[in-house]
């Protein structure tokens, strides 16, 4: 009857916690979402236009965001962009941070789908041991000539977090293509290995979980 007991209630905190922790973060990225703005808007609604409510943050912050797109898409908003980062990189302490900022928004939002060429396999971090890596592009000739072979730039991903690692250059020969999608493969990283990725049709008895 314990063992039963045990067994549900384990059960049940891998069907429970996932869902509360996801519906937490949700609730508080909307309500962080709300606060950027909506601290300053709520007096200034109520004082001139005698009603707020909530949402109306987050509203409003996503027309900001849809304006700095449509800006930034065009030349003028593109010199506005670049006059303004140069003046943030010269402020101090700010100057430091926006650049590691920025590189994490542009591989959530912009250059990931079109610089992560394909998911491969490279030995590291010594012989005979394999990582899970992303081809991200050719090594400049001028780099590889110094080794005297093809080479590409391959990123390592750290766990739990496949945005941060160390980029490598790597003989093409010792590069080893694999066949997940990239989606697949954060998944494996994410979680340690856990997850192993979808089964595929032409790796017999591969069923996605590594059994002891």
């Amino acid at each position: 009857m314990l063992l039963r007991l045990r067994k549900y209630f384990l059960s049940g905190l891998a069907v429970f916690l996932p869902l509360v922790f996801a519906i937490y973060v949700f609730i508080w990225i909307l309500n962080f979402m709300e606060s950027l703005l909506g601290r300053y808007l709520r007096p200034f609604f109520i004082e001139y236009y005698d009603f707020y409510f909530w949402g109306l943050g987050i509203l409003i912050l996503l027309l900001v965001v849809l304006f700095c797109g449509f800006c930034v898409t065009h030349y003028f908003g593109k010199v506005i962009h670049r006059v303004t980062e140069r003046i943030v990189l010269r402020i101090p302490l700010l100057g430091s941070i926006y650049p590691a900022f920025r590189e994490i928004a542009g591989f959530l939002f912009r250059e990931h789908a079109s610089n992560i060429q394909q998911v491969v396999m490279v030995e590291w971090p010594c012989k005979g041991m394999y990582m899970i890596a992303f081809l991200t592009n050719k090594t400049a000739e001028r780099i590889a000539v110094k080794a005297g072979r093809k080479m590409s730039n391959v990123m390592i991903p750290h766990v739990p977090n496949p945005l941060v690692g160390f980029v490598v250059m790597v003989p093409d020969e010792d590069i080893v293509p694999l066949p997940i999608s990239i989606e697949e493969a954060v998944k494996i990283i994410v979680s340690g290995g856990v997850i192993n990725g979808e089964p595929h049709p032409y790796l017999p008895g591969h069923d996605g979980v590594t059994k002891a």
